[in-house]
């Protein structure tokens, strides 16, 4: 498969979720990656959002530290202007990318950078309608002004980043698959601390997780076994594209490939729909989130699809929301 292959069943997946009834779309943004062909995710959401009718689209996320705040403010405006109340603007300070590449996308030798994260949050919310502590800035708009903005969330694997999502009153998504240990501590300290915000007066939150549904137990573990070992191969230093099934069931793992991928199957949702459905709503009670994301990674956009159409059949059923990420675009 190559990239552009890939960025195309971005969007046939997109018209499949909304046909299924996801309530968001949301698209990565990835650099120099063999296996993340998504770098500039504000390009493909119009592109989803044109083909698609009824469910949010937006970013999970844009990389706001290697940006200029107003920048990234005009671009979604410009979405949620083409396509009114349906734009979700999701960011992050990780670098989505290796330190050089990282470097390269700076904006300028030492303007940006993750230290400078928090203020970059405050001037994007300030173009987006809240207004900013500096009063110079306020004499410049985010175009194009309009009767809809938006809505930010904030996204983040860490107790820091609860923190600022918190502090700045915005919705959280905590990414449960990078970092599940950390879940239940950094929810409730965003809910602790949550600031209400004109726009979000409650806090609102949801959590990123792996899945792989299919119609048996047997089915789900097989197809997972290409994320599985790009995942090992990316810990020890071999980053690569996603192996196809045949190469993952070839690959002959070592008694440490499979502690990792036992831990790796501990913190998905794998196996058949009831059993998903079960541990779906096991997490999310557990956890207290409105919403589930869910991130499927299989070689076969066949396969892809039928675990989202099985999911929404199966979580369906108990009215729990779910929504996609899209990390493979």
């Amino acid at each position: 498969m190559t990239a552009a292959d890939a960025i195309r069943e971005a969007v046939k997946l997109a018209q499949e979720a909304d046909r299924l009834g996801y309530r968001r779309y949301w698209l990565a943004e990835h650099h120099n990656s063999e296996s993340l062909a998504c770098a500039a995710p504000e390009a493909l959401i119009g592109q989803v959002a044109a083909a698609t009718k009824r469910m949010r689209v937006g970013s999970g996320g844009v990389m706001l530290s290697h940006y200029s705040a107003l920048k990234v403010a005009e671009v979604f405006r410009m979405l949620e202007t083409l396509y009114p109340g349906r734009i979700d603007l999701g960011i992050g300070r990780a670098p989505g990318s290796d330190r050089l590449t990282a470097r390269i996308l700076a904006h300028g030798p030492g303007r940006l950078g993750v230290q400078h994260y928090p203020e970059q949050v405050a001037h994007l919310l300030g173009y987006l309608g809240r207004g900013h502590e500096d009063e110079r800035l306020n004499g410049v708009r985010a175009m194009p002004q309009g009767n809809t903005q938006p809505d930010v969330w904030l996204l983040g694997s860490s107790l820091g980043s609860a923190r600022f999502a918190a502090w700045f009153g915005c919705p959280y998504s905590f990414a449960h698959f990078i970092q599940p240990r950390d879940a239940e501590a950094a929810l409730d300290l965003y809910r602790s601390e949550y600031r209400p915000s004109e726009r979000h007066p409650e806090p609102q939150a949801s959590v990123g997780v792996s899945a792989m549904v299919a119609e048996t137990e047997d089915e789900a573990r097989r197809q997972s076994l290409s994320r599985f070992l790009w995942w090992i191969r990316l810990t020890q230093g071999r980053p690569g594209p996603f192996p196809s099934l045949e190469e993952a069931e070839a690959y002959e793992f070592t008694k440490s490939d499979r502690r990792v991928m036992e831990k790796m199957r501990a913190r998905s949702l794998i196996g058949s729909p009831g059993a998903v459905r079960q541990r779906a709503e096991e997490l999310a009670g557990r956890l207290g989130v409105e919403e589930l994301v869910v991130l499927t990674i299989c070689p076969g956009f066949e396969a892809r699809v039928r675990s989202y159409e099985l999911l929404a059949e199966a979580v369906g059923m108990t009215g729990l929301p779910v929504d996609i990420a899209a990390p493979q675009a």
